[in-house]
């Protein structure tokens, strides 16, 4: 990272209701599609709360607001339909003009369902793809407490730290 001065950190969260049965709703995590693993998360975009958490994240550390300053609110916004692969490639873009530069980030996935573990590799490529560095993606349950225990829906937690260029 030559030409890199000051680093900074920032954190991240998502959280999601899982779609009621029949929705036809895919489910998004991680910036992939995970089918046969149930309904799929409701939100005005993908729900992919992995990807909307290191949106938070990388923006937090950056000191440019959160996802909602970048993307808006509602299902009228800018980030309505989007899946989180793009929306996260283009809070990246956001950084660089900005004089900012990804430099490592991982995620947390919280939830009973999709099982990350045998597709864990392909989600750290997808999320590095898009974020520029490397990204670890690791999941947990809560052991049958609140919302993600009980499978009413999924949460995420991310870090993520950015370098500035110096101007």
């Amino acid at each position: 990272m030559a030409g890199i001065g000051r680093m900074n950190i920032g954190q991240g969260f998502d959280a999601h209701r899982f779609a009621p049965d029949g929705s036809g709703r895919e489910l998004w995590v991680a910036g992939l599609k995970w089918d046969g693993q149930g309904e799929g998360i409701e939100g005005d975009s993908d729900g992919d709360v992995a990807a909307h958490a290191l949106i938070d994240a990388l923006l937090s550390a950056a000191r440019l607001g959160d996802i909602g300053t970048l993307f808006g609110v509602g299902s009228d916004s800018a980030g309505a339909g989007q899946h989180g692969l793009p929306m996260l490639e283009h809070t990246v873009a956001h950084l660089r003009a900005h004089g900012v530069e990804p430099s490592s980030a991982s995620v947390v996935v919280i939830g009973n369902r999709p099982k990350i573990g045998k597709r864990r590799a392909e989600a750290e490529a997808a999320l590095s793809r898009a974020v520029g560095c490397p990204v670890s993606v690791t999941a947990t349950t809560t052991d049958r407490m609140g919302f993600t225990g009980s499978g009413e829906g999924i949460a995420a937690i991310a870090n993520a730290l950015v370098g500035f260029r110096p101007r």
